[in-house]
């Protein structure tokens, strides 16, 4: 069977078309890609193996452009919708997975030109603009959020560490793919409190405000483990007790996989603000918390209970994601 996978532009996307390739390959089956040349497409897929063709377009998202640069924009997306269809057409794909995200856009208009069979997995709480519109055409729309809650596409090695914890000895602070200011000022204003309590710091930065933290530990005296970006977060994860971090969808079902409870400070200019509505989704349940301020946060961490957390989360999330879209695709 010919599959296609396309979309990209941050790494959540681009976590669950890895994860799904993985799963293919399993099968014995070497997917194609369609990316942008922009965002972290070729930064995550120019290197990586067990694709059959990949593919990189020049082109750029719609959203917050106006006038003439929205305008060029949408022409750039029917140009390479006929890139894609040509692609479609040439290799006999028999279906295309969609992952969101603007790169997704011109091989799901395609699929759709081509009669090819379209499916799409909507990460967010909130659906994108994208996966709305093309969401009635879809032969399937995969969400864990809506029911009936399909499982996440969270890598095995999330659910292989996981533990239930019951003691705040170390925390770590997560901005996300491409790091978040926000979160390394309240990390930074938390250091001083969390080291006099013997409480360990890892925190992963983001490549553009790496060094500025660091340096203020440093003038802190505090010995953090820092660094930008990793791409084996798992083994940090496994070290922690609490996580502070964005709500983006990925980064979400991780941490609930791994049963690492979590205070979530979504950010707040995503579309729709739909890492709040990602948040919540758990907050609703009692499996996680969210950010008021540092006051707040001061007291909840002398007080928090992990243990009923961490024991919520390990229920609701359930293994073998992408092994239930693979055999969606495949059936």
């Amino acid at each position: 069977m010919n599959i296609l996978i396309t979309g990209g532009g941050t790494g959540g996307h681009l976590a669950i078309a890895k994860s799904i390739k993985t799963e293919l390959n399993k099968r014995g089956i070497q997917p194609l890609f369609i990316g942008s040349q922009y965002g972290q497409d070729r930064a995550w897929f120019e290197e990586e193996k067990g694709f059959r063709e990949k593919f990189f377009f020049p082109i750029q998202g719609v959203v917050n452009k106006k006038g003439v640069d929205k305008l060029y924009s949408l022409w750039h997306i029917g140009k390479f919708s006929k890139k894609a269809y040509q692609i479609i057409k040439a290799y006999s794909i028999d279906a295309v997975v969609s992952v969101g995200g603007y790169a997704a856009a011109p091989a799901s208009f395609a699929a759709l030109m081509s009669n090819t069979p379209l499916y799409i997995h909507e990460q967010n709480a909130i659906m994108g603009r994208l996966n709305k519109l093309l969401a009635p055409f879809a032969k399937r729309v995969f969400s864990s959020f809506i029911a009936p809650f399909d499982p996440y596409p969270v890598a095995e090695e999330f659910f292989a560490i996981q533990r239930i914890r019951k003691e705040l000895k170390t925390i770590i602070f997560l901005g996300g793919s491409q790091g978040a200011k926000q979160i390394n000022d309240i990390a930074l204003t938390l250091a001083p409190f969390l080291h006099k309590r013997g409480i360990a710091i890892i925190h992963q930065t983001g490549e553009r405000d790496f060094l500025r933290v660091q340096k203020n530990y440093q003038k802190l005296g505090i010995n953090a483990q820092v660094f930008a970006f990793s791409k084996n977060i798992s083994s940090f994860f496994s070290q922690a007790d609490l996580a502070i971090a964005r709500a983006g969808a990925s980064t979400l079902w991780e941490l609930s996989a791994n049963a690492l409870p979590t205070l979530f400070v979504p950010y707040p200019y995503a579309t729709n603000n739909h890492q709040y509505f990602n948040a919540k989704f758990l907050v609703d349940q009692d499996a996680a918390l969210l950010f008021r301020s540092i006051e707040d946060t001061l007291q909840l961490l002398q007080s928090i209970q992990l243990q009923p957390l961490s024991q919520r989360l390990a229920q609701l999330t359930k293994p073998n994601g992408s092994q239930y879209i693979v055999d969606a695709l495949l059936t």
